[in-house]
């Protein structure tokens, strides 16, 4: 099968899974915005986003290891899987010694215990469902995902609604959940038989470690830039009802929207990710990144242009305004965001080039300008502005990644990209943005006259990009 289609079928089987597991989260965004307040729903969300950060800090963030020599032929998967399990247990024996130093943070203090079984659990998750789509159980992955999704949205259903525990029974469905995930893993792809402490070899773990180590501050940062927002939004003074616990928790519910965006770029980069590692260096390379990230792309400014279109709809069925009414200002904040999730996934797109190219090391500077930029940003503009502040924050954030990257990146893949057309699109994107958040007269006549704009240029893009693909016949 060829690069092309080997990419596509992929993508459509990642496609079934993410959709899916992504729709029954939807539904458990609705859940929690019945049954938690803007507050509370504000501080579950700064544990999950601690629990994102401290995975990567306490595992040397191995699991990027996994993924990229899982795929390499040239290294024993027994081994990598054995050696990235007893780096991982290390990391989390640290971890738990130096638990006592969490309860010192206001948002996490009774928390500890769960947060601490929530990323032992989580990390051990991420590490079995990434092996298993390296070594070609790609179905298996996606089923996976589904599966895990369910069973957080039943084990949410018994813990939050029935049992009424509130956070603590947001943790415990995500430990359980997790934790079900690791089992039918390990039953069905039979996991065992790739663990063994002999198996275990230096060699590797230095190889593995030097590809995986720089990848945690990258991840960390990232993580930064989102964690701070909230942050800044929920302790510094601002304008009235932009700062404060409320205001942290809107931005929140308002964040959850954009995520369709990364839904989208989620199904084609999970399969992307795999096929630039198993195509790099093959002579054809740079004329296949050309024409995956032109289709990719296009596809990501039609929906994204679609999102904010119907932005007041799907706020409404993802988000509860009848139990907790504030829910409704979220719809304010959410069209800039879908704009800063889509330079994320461009952000990620090149970012798999440093992954092909192991070169993580660019991953990471590029990555620090951007938080240093971000935190810096934040701090005079949420005081300002409050959450429309944090907001620009974050896309002029993304904007700079994205040029630095577009340059540097591709120093070690060249390839063809139209600068011309992505500042038409990223332009006409703004202005439906502005549109939808200042609501002007006739609004909705300039909305969607720019949407087909939007579509009618990208269209013949996506259609010519999969009628070459279909037509490849050798790699």
């Amino acid at each position: 099968m060829n690069k092309y289609k080997n990419l596509a079928l992929n993508t459509m089987i990642l496609a079934i899974g993410t959709f899916g597991s992504k729709i029954l989260a939807m539904f458990l965004t609705r859940l929690y915005t019945t049954h938690m307040s803007t507050d509370v729903f504000g501080t579950k969300e700064l544990i999950e986003t601690t629990a994102t950060f401290l995975i990567p800090v306490f595992t040397f963030a191995i699991s990027e290891s996994v993924i990229r020599y899982g795929l390499d032929k040239n290294f024993n998967n027994r081994q990598v899987f054995s050696t990235a399990i007893s780096v991982q247990f290390i990391g989390m024996s640290i971890m738990v010694l130096l638990s006592p130093i969490l309860s010192v943070i206001p948002f996490i203090k009774g928390y500890t215990v769960w947060l601490v079984g929530y990323v032992i659990v989580s990390a051990l998750r991420q590490t079995c469902s990434l092996f298993v789509r390296s070594i070609g159980y790609v179905k298996l992955y996606a089923f996976d995902g589904i599966l895990a999704t369910f069973t957080l949205f039943v084990f949410n259903i018994i813990f939050i609604s029935w049992l009424e525990m509130g956070l603590a029974g947001f943790m415990l469905s995500m430990i359980t959940s997790d934790l079900c995930s690791c089992l039918f893993l390990f039953a069905i792809a039979s996991l065992n038989r790739f663990f063994s402490l002999k198996a275990v070899d230096k060699n590797i773990t230095r190889i593995m470690l030097r590809f995986s180590i720089p990848m945690i501050p990258t991840s960390v940062m990232w993580i930064i830039t989102g964690f701070s927002d909230r942050i800044f939004i929920k302790y510094l003074p601002g304008p009235e009802g932009e700062v404060g616990d409320a205001a942290a928790g809107i931005y929140t519910a308002a964040s959850k929207i954009p995520n369709l965006v990364s839904m989208v770029s989620t199904v084609f980069f999970q399969a992307w990710n795999m096929s630039a590692i198993k195509e790099y260096g093959s002579k054809e390379i740079g004329n296949f990144y050309h024409k995956v990230f032109s289709a990719y792309q296009s596809i990501m400014y039609i929906a994204s242009a679609g999102i904010i279109l119907f932005v007041d709809l799907l706020s409404k069925i993802i988000l509860n305004y009848n139990v907790h009414p504030e829910y409704a200002l979220a719809v304010n904040y959410t069209p800039v965001l879908v704009l800063s999730v889509l330079m994320m996934c461009f952000n990620m797109f090149l970012s798999s080039i440093y992954t092909a190219a192991q070169r993580t090391q660019n991953s990471f500077w590029t990555s620090l300008i951007v938080t240093v930029l971000n935190l810096i940003l934040n701090v005079f503009l949420i005081q300002k502005y409050g959450i429309h502040g944090a907001i620009a924050t974050t896309f002029v954030s993304y904007v700079v990644c994205y040029l630095i990257r577009i340059v540097d990146a591709r120093r070690y893949i060249y390839f063809k990209v139209n600068h011309l057309f992505t500042i038409i699109n990223i332009a006409a994107l703004l202005a439906i943005a502005i549109l939808k958040t200042v609501r002007p007269e006739h609004e909705t006549i300039y909305v969607i006259s720019l949407f087909i704009f939007i579509t009618a240029i990208n269209f013949n893009a996506v259609i010519a990009t999969f009628k070459n693909i279909i037509a490849k016949k050798r790699g």
